[in-house]
């Protein structure tokens, strides 16, 4: 169980509710069990204090005295005192406290320490007043042991409610981690993968089988609509094949000037609808993640190397500069056909849109978030509310429509970021633009 996760918030939520439960039942517990310990403790003096007193009734002052002495013999017998009511002492330990008739509290020094009495004191005929009192540290210890005993139990009742919580949680996690590790799958393009269904699941159970019912449904989509894209690209390049073929045969044959103009411009407009529909194808087979079979180490400054061999002349004949930064391996797990292709489509969309004189910088390094392969122009740049327009399908910038291409080299950028579970982003350069593509954490090298 992760911290921080859902199922940890579960279990500590859990816990807090278990133990506050019983705290207040703890609390309500303990302040019913003072209540009754004051009130046996007070029927208790007031007992012995009757009891006394009905030896006075029968047996006069000689029989209350034997009876008082008798009584303080015993360990752990209640305190007694004798008094006038005018304050003399008479007998007992309890004759020297000047108590008032009914409950008081008094603190008298005995056994070498001073102790605190609860006292009773009642009127007798004849002028006395008979007392009788208990140590209030009696009952505090009574109210000790029971808070402590408490205490014991809350700990041992909140440690079973936390590893029931952990236990709940951990299955929660569990299950929830299936359902992720599921989506993950998917993402990568394992559109066949299943949330698994365990038998006598509950709500999560219930939410896997909807969950595989949705993905049951988005997949017989999506086969429907790449089935769909896939036909019309093939169907469509086989004509177009053939057109183009037909434009090269007619070129062949004619010597007009002016009818070799128009076919070869034919020609051009076919090449680009042909180069369209294979990148249209390219997307969606990437989209796909059937190109996950390929991955293995690579290194990005190699690859990037061998990119900016092939593009430095283009880009000098173009009156550009382009320098490469990448002066050590930058390892990442990637399919090598496509990464090339991402930064080739990178460097072409900067040299075909920036104007003569600009430099180009092409870079591969170790970033703080991950393998970093960045291209950047010192061109005009995009606005901020288009930028991420760029990676959509045949989206272009007003300006760009001029130039030749199908708004299709960011988007099958973005599918390959997608594919290798990179972040990709276009960002002002302040002057022009700087495409990043982060990969996720290095791997060793071969």
């Amino acid at each position: 169980m992760i911290l921080g996760s859902t199922s940890a918030r579960v279990a500590a939520v859990y816990t807090a509710a278990f133990a506050l439960a019983v705290a207040l039942l703890g609390a309500t517990t303990i302040l019913a069990t003072r209540t009754a310990l004051a009130s046996q403790f007070d029927d208790r003096i007031r007992t012995e204090l009757a009891a006394v007193r009905v030896d006075y009734d029968s047996e006069g002052f000689t029989g209350l005295v034997d009876e008082m002495n008798e009584r303080s013999a015993n360990p752990g017998e209640l305190w007694f005192g004798l008094r006038t009511v005018a304050g003399a002492p008479i007998k007992g330990a309890l004759a020297q406290v000047a108590a008032p008739a009914g409950w008081s509290v008094a603190h008298i020094r005995a056994g070498g320490r001073e102790r605190t009495l609860r006292v009773l004191a009642e009127d007798l005929p004849g002028g006395y007043r008979l007392m009788a009192a208990d140590d209030v540290a009696r009952m505090q210890g009574l109210d000790r042991s029971v808070v402590i005993g408490f205490a014991l139990a809350f700990l041992g009742v909140v440690a079973i409610g936390a590893a029931g919580g952990f236990a709940l949680s951990r299955d929660m996690h569990r299950r929830l981690a299936a359902i992720s590790g599921t989506a993950e799958a998917i993402i990568d393009g394992d559109l066949a993968r299943r949330v698994p269904i365990e038998r006598g699941g509950g709500d999560l159970g219930r939410l896997a089988g909807t969950v595989n019912r949705m993905l049951d449904r988005i997949g017989v989509l999506v086969d429907s609509l790449r089935q769909v894209s896939s036909d019309i690209a093939h169907d469509l390049r086989t004509p177009l094949t053939r057109l183009r073929q037909r434009l090269e045969l007619s070129l062949q044959h004619t010597d007009d000037p002016g009818r070799r103009v128009e076919i070869e411009g034919a020609l051009r407009d076919v090449d680009s609808i042909l180069r369209t529909f294979g990148a249209l194808l390219r997307i969606a087979q990437v989209d796909a993640g059937a190109r996950r079979a390929a991955f293995r180490p690579l290194d990005l400054a190699a690859l990037a190397q061998a990119v900016f061999d092939d593009y430095a002349p283009a880009a000098e004949d173009g009156g550009r500069t382009m320098t490469l930064d990448a002066d050590r391996p930058v390892w990442i797990e990637g399919d090598p056909a496509l990464v090339s292709q991402l930064l080739v489509n990178l460097v072409e969309n900067a040299l075909a849109h920036t104007p003569a004189g600009v430099k180009v910088e092409l870079s591969a390094y170790a970033g703080d978030q991950g393998q970093v392969l960045s291209v950047r122009d010192h061109g005009l740049g995009a606005p901020d509310e288009e930028r991420e327009r760029l990676f959509d399908r045949f989206y272009r910038m007003e300006r760009s429509r001029s130039t030749p291409g199908s708004g299709l080299g960011l988007a099958l950028v973005a599918a390959i970021a997608r594919l290798h579970r990179a972040e990709v982003s276009l960002d002002n350069a302040a002057p022009g633009l700087e495409a990043r593509v982060v990969f996720p954490a290095p791997v060793s090298g071969p």
